[in-house]
């Protein structure tokens, strides 16, 4: 938000703060750089932004009468377009005068019973209305934390300290041959171990596999298969145990949800951290997210300290020992 200010001397002048600055904030240059880093803040640029929007609404919705609400409803050429826009935006060809004519009265009728209900406050306690405006309040805050991008060394740092969650999940690619429960019964797992003993230093390819497993329903290959793929197919205890096996060799009994299997590694690619350059711009999304993120927290502790919360004494217990700040009782 805050723009930087170019020295008006040579390349080797530093910035100065303007002529009779010190006369408000002390002779100190450090205190006019504090004042710039204040002006840089996020949660400042928030709290002037909504500062600037309540004031200037009211300078251009001023309300007649002491607390009167105001009975005139005045629809702008720019409200006109909105309508139009919009019917075409629907694949309508272009409004007649008729049909803008009822598009007006709807709005109306809408403005209308929305101030009426207001003064009748049936908005009051009504929780859609509640979420709706604390909805538009997070779009507000995201508005405001989506002002800065870092820069590549700042990414870069970052990422360094954050590495861990850019890690990339390890892979396999596997054959099986699949023992029924359904049909062999309690004899699953023992026939499966009869036959890894008839199939050791046999070929992945071998027909003889095939001939001592029953069908499976799916697939016996598959094929660059990463630990949440397997897991969803398999189970996670099937993908553990199939990531630790060495490619090579028929290796098992792997019990899955299905029953158990003889597994065949064909390649198998360990986890790994990527390089910056791998993942520069879904860290940079990484980034922009916390810092949203954490511009939220900011910005509604903030406001949460304005408020006491009042609870009766069993909720209170409970928010107390949960860490909850600001909690009284219900007197």
């Amino acid at each position: 938000m805050a723009e930087s200010i170019e020295p008006m001397g040579g390349p080797g002048d530093a910035v100065r703060p303007p002529e009779g600055a010190s006369d408000g904030l002390g002779s100190s240059p450090r205190r006019w750089l504090r004042l710039r880093r204040w002006l840089g803040e996020p949660l400042l640029q928030f709290l002037l932004i909504g500062t600037f929007l309540f004031f200037g609404y009211h300078a251009l919705h001023p309300i007649s009468g002491a607390g009167a609400p105001s009975t005139r409803i005045e629809l702008t050429e720019d409200d006109l377009r909105q309508m139009s826009v919009a019917w075409l935006a629907q694949g309508r060809p272009a409004l007649t005068p008729e049909q803008l004519r009822s598009l007006v009265d709807m709005r109306v009728r809408e403005e209308i019973l929305f101030r009426e209900a207001l003064a009748l406050g049936l908005d009051k306690g009504d929780t859609i209305v509640k979420r709706r405006l604390a909805q538009k309040m997070e779009f507000l805050f995201e508005d405001v934390s989506a002002l800065r991008e870092p820069g590549r060394d700042e990414l870069k740092a970052w990422f360094e300290k954050s590495s861990d969650r850019f890690a990339l999940p390890p892979r396999a690619s596997f054959r099986h041959l699949y023992f029924s429960p359904d049909r062999r019964g309690a004899r699953a797992r023992e026939d499966a171990e009869r036959a890894l003993d008839k199939l050791r230093g046999k070929p992945a390819t071998t027909q003889e596999g095939v001939a001592l497993a029953d069908p499976f329903m799916f697939q016996d290959y598959y094929p660059d298969r990463s630990f949440e793929e397997m897991a969803r197919l398999f189970g996670p205890g099937f993908a553990q145990a199939l990531l630790r096996h060495q490619p090579g060799s028929w290796q098992g009994p792997i019990e899955s949800g299905y029953g158990w299997h003889l597994v065949w590694v064909d390649s198998l690619t360990r986890s790994r951290v990527p390089a910056f350059e791998e993942v520069e711009t879904e860290a940079k999304a990484e980034w922009i997210a916390e810092q949203r993120a954490e511009t939220r927290r900011r910005a509604f502790e903030t406001m949460r300290a304005r408020y006491e919360i009042v609870l009766p004494g069993p909720a209170k217990r409970d928010a107390s020992a949960a860490g909850a700040p600001s909690v009284g009782k219900v007197p």
